[in-house]
Formats: structure tokens, sequence, C-alpha cells
């Protein structure tokens, strides 16, 4: 949109794994991939290394050999001490909304976090800072100052305020109406008034507000509050809709209440499956007003996934109407058939469990099979 040319590299991903790696627009392709994985494998020999770290070896070495004028790298956990955090003179770094999550490696307050989140941060670089708490902001603010880092911060060096057209974002003389995004939730807003400064801060890099309001208009996130109209949506009664997130923590948990709240027109049915290294209630609770009824699964072919019977108990103990199921097709089904009146149906609480309803959805159907007893 802005003719220019980027890499990416992301995690984890939801289908495949050539996902994390983008080249110049695209996914990373098998054979790439593979010569790529073996070359780095071949330079360790042999030494200890996490999946993560060879990835991200990998990801760099297929960067290098093809040009992009700009690189994005997002951290796989905290920063400070990330494998991603190598780069000693980014063109720029980002924090986006530090909240409570991997709390057995980062910490247990938001303190702790933010400060290896602000571990990016790196001398004469600009970071652009988005919304924050308080606890989070001074952390950021004094690992900036001791690091010699320029950053642009939200609430003091710009902000963004809600119109009819959609939101106002304002930077010192700069001041631009750009559209609502098209991904659901109240929270992309943030995200996309986050990289509408980004990009126009971009050192030696110009971007236009016609191509930032057309990126923000054409974004596509899988597993993001997003709305099923495939395979299984197809075969949802008249009136209903389904909708999937791969949100984890309680900011998530948060952010899908928010939207619910707008919802009330419907009653909300979950689909819930969640990893036994996270605190299950924690994530219902601020969900627990909205839901009339709850489907815990267990996330397929996930060792580390919490048990269906754990995840109902957890539901219940913040006060919401839970089963099991035995999976999340079969949690459709009963849904509709407890339920006399339309609804949506929310599918949450891991990313790979989004992942795994993803890939159901793109999974060839064989011819006169049924998916399921919907009707």
């Amino acid at each position: 949109m802005a003719g220019l040319t980027a890499h990416c590299y992301t995690s984890p991903h939801l289908i495949r794994f050539a996902e994390r790696i983008s080249i110049a627009g695209r996914h990373i392709d098998e054979e790439t991939l593979t010569d790529v994985l073996r070359e780095c494998e071949d330079a360790n020999e042999g030494n200890a290394i996490t999946l993560f770290e060879i990835t991200t070896v990998a990801a760099f070495l297929a960067f290098s050999r093809q040009k992009a004028d700009i690189t994005l790298i997002e951290t796989g956990l905290g920063g400070r001490f990330d494998s991603t955090n190598i780069f000693e003179k980014p063109a720029l770094t980002i924090i986006t909304p530090v909240s409570m999550d991997h709390t057995a490696w980062l910490g247990h307050t938001i303190a702790d976090i933010a400060f290896e989140k602000a571990g990016i941060l790196k001398s004469g670089v600009t970071g652009v800072i988005g919304p924050q708490q308080p606890d989070a902001h001074a952390v950021i603010a004094k690992r900036a100052k001791e690091v010699g880092a320029k950053i642009i911060t939200h609430g003091k060096d710009w902000d963004f305020y809600d119109s009819d057209d959609g939101f106002l974002l304002k930077m010192s003389d700069l001041e631009i109406t750009l559209p609502r995004p098209s991904l659901a939730g109240n929270h992309q807003t943030i995200n996309a008034a986050t990289a509408a400064i980004t990009a126009r801060v971009l050192p030696d890099i110009s971007i236009s507000n016609a191509a930032i309001i057309k990126g923000i208009q054409r974004t596509t996130w899988p597993g993001r509050l997003q709305k099923l109209t495939g395979r299984l949506a197809t075969h949802l009664p008249k009136g209903w809709s389904l909708w999937l997130d791969g949100g984890h923590n309680t900011a998530a948990a948060n952010t899908l209440a928010t939207t619910a709240l707008g919802w009330k027109d419907q009653p909300l049915h979950i689909i819930f499956g969640f990893l036994n290294s996270r605190d299950p209630k924690a994530f219902l609770q601020p969900l627990a007003d909205f839901t009339k009824t709850l489907q815990a699964v267990a996330i397929p072919g996930e060792e580390a996934s919490l048990t269906s019977a754990s995840a109902a108990k957890a539901a219940r103990e913040v006060g919401i109407v839970a089963t099991e199921a035995t999976d999340f097709i079969a949690a459709i089904d009963r849904i509709i058939l407890s339920s006399d009146t339309p609804g949506r149906i929310l599918i949450c609480g891991s990313l790979y469990l989004a992942g795994a309803v993803l890939a159901y959805e793109e999974a060839p159907q064989k011819d006169g099979a049924s998916i399921s007893k919907i009707t």
C-alpha cells in the first residue's frame, strides 16, 4: 500500500510453522525454510539450542538473502533476554501495552514484566510506547533514561480519540482522522493507533496518510476476534454466529469482556480451552457476567492443555454454567441443541486452540460427510 517491502518474524504460528517467517510479504516456502534450518543446524554443530533460537537465526538468515525496506521482529518472550534482542541499532523499538503474561518467566507484577519488555530499548534509538499502566510507564521511562533512548509515549507525546468516522490521531503538529480498524474489538484501535504513529516516525522512510488508512482498512489477523464464515459456520442455524479468539491472558479477557458488553442483544456461549501453565479463573472472571453457558474442551494435540474437567471446574468457580465436551465440534452441537434462541458462540482461551479450529476449517471435507449433527 505504501510501495514498500517488508520482512516479518512473529510467533507462535496457528496452522503452519512457516507462518512465523514472511519474506517480502509472503510466508517462507517449505523448501527455503528447510534449507535455512539445515544450514543453521550445521553451523551450530550440535550445541545446545532451543527451537525458538534456531528458528530466529534461520529467519534472520533468510532475511539477509533478500532485500526489504522494513524488517519487523516480534520478541518471543519478554525482551531483555529474548533471542531476537541482538540488534544494537534497530530503526525503532515498540512496546505495546504491558499486561500480566508469562509470569513464570517474566515476573509476577506489571512492573517486573515492564522491566523485561523495556530491555529492547536502545541507546540513540527511538522507542514508540503504547498505552501503559502507571507502574509499567514508570519502569519504561526509567530504563529509557538509563540507556539514552528517546521515547514517544502515549498520553504525553501522542494520543488518539474516538470520532464519528473512526478515531483521531494526534502528535505535536500531526493530526489525522483514521478509519475504524477492519479487525473486530475496541482494542484494535489501540493497535492501529500505535502502528500509525510508528509508520509516521520511521526514520528515512516516508509512509503517507493514504497508505496508513488503507493499511488499517485492509488488515487481517486470523484468530483474533475473527468471525468464522467457513466450514463450521455454514452449519449453524439461522441467527447464530461463530467467533474465534486466541487471546489467553487477563488483558485479552478484559478486551473480550468489553466486546461482549456490546453483544447483549444475544446470549453468549463460550467454548473454552486453556494451557495448564496459566490461571483459568483469572481469564474467565471478566467474562463471567456475560456468559450464558460454557463448554470446556481440551486443546487438540497439546500435551500442556488443561483438561476439560479442570477447565469446567474453573468456570464454575467464577460463576459460569459449565459442562465438558469432547471437542469443539461436539461443543457447538451441544450449544445449538440445548438453546431456545439464537446466540453467539465464542471459541477462546488459547492460540493453540485457535490454530486447531483454523486447521479444521482449512481441511478438505469428504464428499457427503457431515461435520456434526448441526442442521
